[in-house]
């Protein structure tokens, strides 16, 4: 319904699932936001218009209701209420629109200017309650419905698989075969032409680089610059609208269904690599887009000296609190969706060490490694980590537990090193060329357990190395 039809009518609703959940007669609305006084849900019509409903219920910290007449497309936000005092972490700004953690579709893009920030720009401590709705995106109702017809994972043990990693814009942008309407989509990758390709060169699974939504940082958005490559994420549930054809109100959903089922039809398995350490809201001077607003004292690792800054493990600002129980909830329920709902057959874990750290130190036996090993959906696929961060302690190649591969840096370094000609690597090169045994025969671990690689989108290719 148009926004001003709305009537003020909102049920208690449910507090799980959380996000946006159509249920055919309208939507129920939940959003984790432990610190907060209250939240509103704020749902908007074709003309931009807002009408506020104050979410009635809160159960175990998720404020929730149930909407009668949402249906699917329905754009909507979050303005949370609570304690203005960046000096302890806590930015609640109302006047600043956010998305929905579990939003599982987002249209627009972040407008780069000043009503983004929670603050005055020069003085990080002095609110901004300028409206941030005219300069952000918004969150969509999405209904979960697709044909899936026969599809089924193609299965492809990882002793035999030939992993591509690729980029969902830059694999079809410049394919002269491709349509040109399609180029730089989702549907483009899934175009017979791609696959063809894909299929020639014998790829047995393309590991795509994010195509969780994303965002440009802030310091690109000054420059002048956008983001390509992705590791920014704002949505961990949501497919970067950027890269459909079919438009931003959840046509991105149906259209990487889509990729996925034709590549699956052609015996090609589909892996995400996915930035669960950091989100695209930088550090404490960046915008407020979701998470920071909604309740930054749980989502992010604070610096326990001044809670004013992060723990920054990944060198992008800040990092994702895994050591809370609802972050680590958001991730092992977005893991499931996109393997349930979006029919993915594993992951790359970007810096996976920063998910392992505890307190400081890095630890395999972290909760949540320990959560991935008993998952009975999450365990059955394949899990790859990069097997470093930017923090002390961080290279952790070999160290995983048992049911993860690692990109194997160590291969990737020897056999370079050798193949440029550097003699005295011969006995490393014979070590990697063999399975590096000395990194994975303990532990139940087969030399599969090492993703062999000699270049990726970090570092020089061949070509520029010799």
């Amino acid at each position: 319904l148009p926004a001003r039809q709305l009537t003020a009518l909102i049920w208690p609703g449910k507090a799980h699932p959380q996000g946006a959940t159509y249920d055919g007669d309208g939507t129920n609305f939940a959003v984790f936001a432990e610190n907060a006084e209250r939240v509103e849900l704020c749902l908007f019509d074709d003309e931009g218009f807002e009408i506020r409903l104050r979410l009635p219920e809160v159960t175990a910290f998720v404020h929730h209701g149930y909407v009668p007449g949402i249906q699917p497309g329905q754009r909507y936000g979050y303005r949370v209420h609570g304690e203005w005092n960046p000096s302890v972490g806590m930015f609640y700004n109302p006047s600043k629109l956010l998305l929905d953690p579990y939003a599982k579709a987002i249209e627009g893009e972040v407008e780069c200017c000043d009503l983004v920030y929670p603050h005055q720009k020069g003085h990080p401590g002095r609110i901004d309650e300028r409206d941030s709705a005219s300069a952000v995106p918004r969150s969509v109702v999405v209904d979960d419905a697709f044909d899936w017809g026969d599809d089924r994972p193609p299965l492809t043990p990882l002793f035999e698989s030939v992993i591509y990693e690729t980029h969902v814009k830059g694999i079809s942008m410049r394919h002269p075969d491709v349509p040109e309407q399609l180029r730089g989509t989702y549907a483009g990758m899934a175009s017979q032409p791609v696959i063809d390709h894909l299929k020639r060169i014998g790829v047995t699974a393309v590991e795509l680089q994010p195509v969780h939504h994303f965002v440009s940082e802030h310091t690109l958005h000054e420059k002048g610059f956008v983001n390509y490559w992705g590791y920014s994420t704002i949505g961990y549930f949501a497919p970067f609208s950027g890269y459909s054809s079919s438009g931003d109100r959840g046509g991105q959903v149906s259209e990487f269904k889509l990729l996925v089922k034709e590549l699956h039809a052609a015996g090609i398995e589909v892996i995400l690599d996915v930035v669960y350490n950091h989100t695209g809201e930088s550090g404490p001077e960046g915008p407020l887009l979701s998470f920071r607003g909604i309740d930054n004292p749980s989502y992010y690792r604070l610096d326990p000296s001044d809670r004013s800054k992060y723990v920054d493990y990944t060198g992008t600002g800040n990092t994702l609190n895994v050591r809370h129980p609802q972050v680590l909830k958001l991730i092992m329920d977005s893991l499931r969706y996109w393997i349930e709902v979006m029919h993915v057959d594993g992951f790359r874990f970007d810096l996976a060490s920063a998910l392992a750290r505890d307190l400081h130190e890095v630890d395999k036996l972290a909760a949540f490694f320990d959560l991935i090993h008993q998952d009975p959906v999450v365990s059955q696929v394949k899990l790859i980590a990069e097997p470093w961060d930017v923090g002390d302690g961080g290279y952790q190649v070999g160290n995983f537990p048992t049911l993860w591969s690692e990109w194997n840096g160590k291969y990737r370094d020897g056999v370079r090193d050798y193949w440029r000609g550097s003699d005295w690597m011969l006995a490393d090169f014979a070590s990697r060329f063999t399975g590096s045994s000395d990194l994975y025969g303990f532990a139940g671990r087969l030399p599969h357990a090492s993703i062999n690689f000699v270049t990726a989108h970090d570092g020089f290719t061949l070509r520029d190395l010799v």
